[in-house]
């Protein structure tokens, strides 16, 4: 039976991943205050999270909150993603020099993209719904060029960095300056394919029946 997906994001990257998979998900954006989720998810841990926790943490806090209203469809998908680097976690910069000084730090360097993934099933059990919820993190090493002061400012300055965990895109204008990836493709652009499906499977929720639902 067709199922259809609510991506629960307002990244544009994610819509089009999907999109070019053959699913058109209606897109619900979450309310979450990312800063107050993590800021409160670290003083009951008493300390720091991981950054691959901080991803899921977050990813699941999109998922429930758009779950929790009424999304009009049977799966919500969350999805957030941030940078490791140095064992530091980093989103999007707040400005544009903060943009340019991650990105000295960068240049010539690796780090890991983490991005969590949380679904929840939302169908009615009649049509095989389960009411679950299951999340995960998918990881990649992200090799970065080594580039000049000039090319880091031109960078910033299209705005870009700005709008983007980490303050880079794989697939966009920073694509020039990512010089090798260790890991899934996708989960730099922002959501895992392989890892959603097999979410989705776990869930009882074959991928074939979201592209149906084109």
């Amino acid at each position: 039976m067709p199922a259809s997906l609510v991506l629960a994001s307002a990244s544009p990257a994610r819509l089009s991943t999907l999109r070019s998979a053959g699913v058109d998900p209606r897109v619900v954006v979450s309310s979450v205050d990312e800063t107050a989720a993590q800021t409160a998810a670290e003083q009951a841990a008493g300390g720091p999270l991981e950054a691959a926790d901080v991803a899921l943490l977050l990813a699941r806090a999109k998922c429930e909150d758009v779950a929790a209203t009424d999304p009009g469809g049977d799966v919500v998908l969350g999805c957030d993603s941030v940078l490791e680097l140095d064992g530091e976690v980093h989103g999007k910069p707040a400005d544009p020099a903060e943009a340019v000084s991650r990105w000295q730090r960068m240049r010539g360097r690796s780090g890991i993209l983490h991005t969590g993934h949380w679904v929840v099933d939302l169908r009615d059990a009649g049509n095989g719904g389960t009411g679950g919820t299951v999340g995960a993190t998918s990881s990649t090493l992200v090799h970065f060029a080594d580039l000049s002061d000039e090319e880091i400012e031109a960078y910033v300055a299209t705005g870009e960095p700005l709008r983007v965990a980490g303050a880079f895109t794989v697939d966009g204008l920073g694509g020039p300056y990512v010089r090798g990836i260790e890991g899934d493709y996708h989960t730099v652009v922002g959501v895992s394919l392989p890892l959603l499906r097999n979410l989705l499977d776990d869930l009882g929720i074959p991928w074939h029946t979201l592209r149906s639902a084109v």
